[in-house]
């Protein structure tokens, strides 16, 4: 729910009150009881981001999280698995030989 910032013509009296964006304009001064009241156009509130940190990843889907947990699971192993596969021929050319 937003805050908004009034005013009064008929007394100054300043004040922010916190309404839904469904509630009615005031009209009426709490403190004089004037019907001179108006409601300010502000800069308005923006999103504020609390706490340790906001990141893109932090609301990935479950998949993309095993994906990631896989990859970082494999380590050396996984580098070490890459270039044998990919990277030796006499590998491959003996176990075509033998078979």
């Amino acid at each position: 729910m937003p805050t908004y910032d009034y005013v009064c013509d008929g007394c100054g009296h300043a004040f922010e009150l916190f309404q839904s964006m469904t509630d009615a304009v005031k009209k009426t001064c709490p403190k004089c009881k004037k019907k001179k009241l108006r409601r300010l156009i502000g800069a308005g509130g923006a999103i504020m981001f609390k706490g340790s940190g906001f990141y893109k990843t932090d609301y990935r889907s479950e998949s993309y999280k095993k994906g990631a947990a896989a990859d970082k699971g494999g380590g050396a192993d996984g580098a070490a698995k890459k270039t044998d596969s990919g990277g030796s021929t006499s590998g491959g050319a003996t176990k075509k030989g033998t078979d």
